[in-house]
């Protein structure tokens, strides 16, 4: 019998990773058939030039779930949001650990691939004022801290690593 528990997420949880789409994206619905669920395998370069690259699986919901299946494929180079997920999975006689990144955005990166997917909780679509106000740019001189460092705060910079 297998199941799954999910580990405590926090809420600083947030990722952007820049990958290669390894695996076709496939599409999968809940059992209600309510949601749309596209999962796909990545693979990015490691720390270290000598590393072998690393992979993981991206999972994208709803509408961003039909967006990945239509505009993204193997091959592709893509940048995506979102964040890390870790899992437990009894397998009986173990515990396996299984780490996914859930999508928030996919957008395309490089030539020759697909535009941006977003998944956005609103169905409605965003506004743009008429006439827009330009924004004005601060000069660098015009910066003014907040707030004085502390006279007793530690200095990180000496750190030995």
């Amino acid at each position: 019998m297998m199941t799954c528990n999910t580990t405590y997420q926090s809420p600083m949880n947030s990722i952007v990773l820049m990958a290669e789409v390894l695996t076709d994206p496939e599409l999968r619905r809940t059992p209600d058939n309510q949601s749309s669920i596209a999962s796909f395998l990545v693979q990015f370069a490691g720390g270290r030039t000598e590393e072998a690259p690393y992979r993981i699986k991206v999972v994208g919901w709803n509408n961003l779930a039909d967006e990945i299946m239509e505009k993204y494929h193997k091959g592709d180079q893509v940048v995506v949001e979102g964040r890390l997920r870790l899992d437990t999975v009894d397998r009986g006689t173990y515990k396996e650990k299984r780490t996914e990144l859930v999508a928030q955005r996919v957008h395309a990166f490089g030539l020759g691939t697909a535009s941006p997917s977003t998944y956005t909780p609103a169905e409605t679509p965003a506004r743009k004022p008429a006439n827009p106000a330009p924004i004005a740019t601060p000069t660098p001189s015009a910066y003014v801290p907040i707030a004085a460092p502390a006279a007793n705060a530690p200095d990180y910079d000496d750190i030995p690593f």
